[in-house]
């Protein structure tokens, strides 16, 4: 019977916090991942497909023809799509993301979950990990993607959370902080990480500035991305155009020049992976600002204004400011967007409070942020209307379609019905 209960207590959980997360990792600590799957595939209000990984999952190709297979078993049309492509080296990874999406969407038109059970099995393809991120990002409203692993997968969980794309759960206990499970106190070597801004390391309270260059220093901040990365990933983050043996080699000059600007092996190799020195305790500027956007999205929190307040004060700006790497500029957005979510939280909060100049204040700082991001436009026309100022509700809205219109756009629907209802 406690058992029994202690299974619920997690299923509700379950429910609960994953409503709107477009996937669910059943964390490698819970001791209740399989009879959790078991839960979600007796349910009857939940429509759920699943897929076990195996050892013939060894590349994106063979992946999506073993869930094909299988989940044609379970619903006769799925791979419509996919099955107009042959799954060769000619069809590109997009194409199949497309498609791949395309089936997920057509297999109802009600809320769906999919398990990607034993996705350790997978842990050396690279590219399946890559696709499955993209999935995440791409995964119809309506679909759900929960994985279910006895290691935590390569995939950038934090950035993912960041973005409200990723819920973590161990048991009946969301994951809110330290989500890598990395050394944060203790032994003689203590790193301070910021990479919210311009980006800078402390060593034991002494900034580092050494770095023969900016790779090294970008290499680490890479490193802290995911759980583990493999030498694959560095190298096609870094150095793509590059042929493998080259790459490889600017590579081992960077670590080793990152290695010498801390004065001790920061990275580590073991089984195939590279991560944070596990002696290092580490403090990382990400990991407060994400545990803070999970605390203040949390129903249990009760000073939200505290925390939605501490997030914005631990956004020092934009991720790895002044860098255009590609990977940069995606984890910016990512950051960015959570950022966007405190003010915005923040901003209704002093609304609540009958403080609206103050919510302004904060909206248009919003806006200088990000000036295409249209929730904020939103609110920043709802509180014009609210204090009996159309004209400058208006002023806004137009504004914003002139800039629109630069880049052949126009607004979404729901800013446009917002207009019309102000106006009427």
């Amino acid at each position: 019977m406690v058992l029994n209960s202690l299974i619920e207590a997690s299923y509700q959980t379950f429910k609960e916090r994953t409503a709107d997360a477009s996937i669910v990792l059943l964390h490698p600590d819970s001791r209740y991942r399989s009879m959790l799957v078991a839960q979600l595939m007796s349910d009857p209000d939940v429509q759920t497909f699943y897929y076990a990984m195996g050892p013939d999952d060894v590349n994106v190709r063979a992946f999506l023809s073993g869930i094909t297979h299988d989940l044609a078993n379970q619903h006769p049309t799925f791979g419509r799509y996919l099955n107009q492509l042959q799954f060769e080296d000619e069809d590109s990874i997009e194409a199949l993301l497309n498609a791949f999406v395309a089936d997920l969407s057509d297999l109802s038109n009600e809320p769906l979950v999919l398990i990607l059970d034993e996705y350790d099995r997978t842990n050396e393809a690279d590219d399946i990990q890559a696709f499955v991120e993209q999935v995440a990002l791409r995964i119809p409203s309506h679909c759900q993607l929960v994985i279910n692993s006895r290691g935590l997968p390569r995939l950038p969980w934090v950035s993912l959370i960041a973005q409200k794309k990723a819920v973590l759960l161990d048991d009946d206990i969301q994951v809110a902080d330290n989500f890598y499970n990395m050394p944060t106190e203790g032994g003689d070597l203590h790193l301070e990480v910021y990479a919210l801004g311009p980006g800078y390391v402390l060593l034991n309270g002494e900034q580092i500035d050494s770095w023969e260059g900016h790779l090294p220093r970008l290499l680490f901040f890479f490193a802290l991305d995911r759980p583990v990365v493999t030498r694959s990933e560095i190298c096609e983050a870094f150095w793509p155009d590059l042929e493998n043996d080259q790459a490889v080699n600017v590579f081992h000059v960077t670590k080793r020049r990152l290695h010498k600007a801390l004065d001790f092996d920061v990275l580590v190799h073991e089984d195939g992976y590279y991560r944070v020195n596990p002696r290092v305790s580490l403090y990382y500027d990400i990991m407060h600002f994400v545990s803070a956007l999970v605390a203040g999205r949390s129903p249990d929190t009760e000073n939200k204004s505290e925390i939605w307040q501490q997030a914005f004060d631990l956004y020092g700006g934009p991720f790895l400011q002044g860098h255009s790497d590609k990977w940069i500029l995606q984890r910016r957005a990512d950051y960015q967007k959570g950022y966007l979510e405190a003010l915005s939280q923040m901003a209704a909060i002093r609304m609540e409070e009958g403080r609206q100049e103050h919510a302004l204040g904060l909206l248009q700082r919003a806006v200088q942020e990000n000036d295409r991001y249209e929730p904020i436009h939103r609110q920043i026309m709802q509180l014009y209307a609210n204090l009996g100022r159309r004209s400058e509700a208006a002023a806004h809205y137009q504004k914003f379609v002139e800039q629109l219109k630069g880049e052949g756009k126009s607004p979404e629907l729901e800013t446009q019905e917002l207009y019309k209802s102000i106006m009427s």
